[in-house]
């Protein structure tokens, strides 16, 4: 829970957890590393362990996604998008090539974990809100597509990934970019983050100004991408992990529905699942889940 403490004219936001061990703390880790590695993540004001309370820097309440909604145009965003991409070459690269110790190094996306955010979508939307019965071969036939998405996404070098990279993670204090909730920072492909952001079911970024910053990113990500980088093979990655991530989206939303009754981001659904679909029209071989979506709407 957070809470924000106005004393006179300053103000906190005050953030209260479980009682922790600060020396082993994925919040505290992974935001000393990202701040060593100069990612703007909100000052640590002070901390009781024993209470678990943490007291931080009150960044306000201005987000990117409310940025782009009250810009006149999605080009008058396009500028805060890019201050997001920079803290992101951060991330991604200067906080990956500092082996300081950090939580973030100590787990990642691997076949297992994706897998399991795929299900988690197929069992809260499919079979939970969708109430779609999968036959004994539509299990095996589902089971077998995610399984080779994920496979071919684990195979992707592997860089510090935010993991939850969107507009509403993303803070504009005095014009400024800032990052916060990266507490679930792990090891992954690079595209992961990249479909959070250009890809996010909070904003509807349209795919030329989309295009225009995957652009950006890759023109500053080039002095740490490897020589035989290939856009053909990022491009690929990228449409397979909107379809992992956005599905994985889908199933987030569901489940807010499914385990406290809480209606909010059911709108956010059907915009996400064109998403999954306009992707999966790039796998032919792909073509059972792309059924199993028709049908069961």
């Amino acid at each position: 829970r957070y809470y924000r403490v106005v004393f006179s004219n300053q103000s906190w936001v005050l953030m209260r957890w479980e009682p922790f061990d600060p020396n082993n703390y994925p919040f505290l880790s992974v935001l000393n590393h990202f701040a060593k590695n100069k990612v703007h993540v909100p000052t640590v004001v002070g901390m009781d362990s024993n209470l678990g309370l943490v007291l931080l820097e009150d960044l306000g309440d201005l987000t990117l996604e409310r940025k782009f909604w009250e810009s006149q145009s999605q080009e008058s965003s396009i500028a805060f998008y890019k201050q997001a991409i920079d803290e992101l070459i951060k991330i991604h690269f200067k906080a990956s090539i500092d082996k300081s110790p950090c939580t973030a190094f100590q787990i990642q996306f691997d076949v297992e974990k994706f897998l399991w955010e795929m299900n988690y979508g197929k069992d809260n939307l499919l079979s939970g809100i969708c109430k779609f019965s999968f036959s004994e071969k539509g299990q095996s036939e589902i089971t077998s597509v995610f399984t080779d998405i994920c496979q071919k996404l684990h195979n992707e070098p592997k860089y510090i990934a935010h993991r939850d990279y969107h507009s509403r993670n993303l803070m504009i204090k005095l014009d400024d970019m800032r990052v916060i909730d990266f507490q679930d920072a792990r090891l992954g492909p690079i595209q992961y983050d990249l479909v959070s952001l250009f890809r996010d079911s909070y904003v509807n970024l349209n795919d030329e100004i989309s295009s225009l910053l995957i652009n950006d990113y890759l023109e500053k990500a080039k002095p740490y991408l490897p020589k035989d980088f290939s856009r053909a093979q990022f491009d690929e990655i990228y449409e397979l992990q909107t379809i992992q991530r956005c599905f994985k989206a889908c199933g987030s939303f569901a489940s807010f529905y499914q385990q406290r009754n809480d209606t909010r981001y059911l709108k956010y659904i059907s915009h996400t699942l064109r998403r999954v679909l306009k992707s999966l029209t790039m796998f032919p071989e792909y073509k059972t889940f792309v059924d199993v979506l028709i049908d069961s709407g």
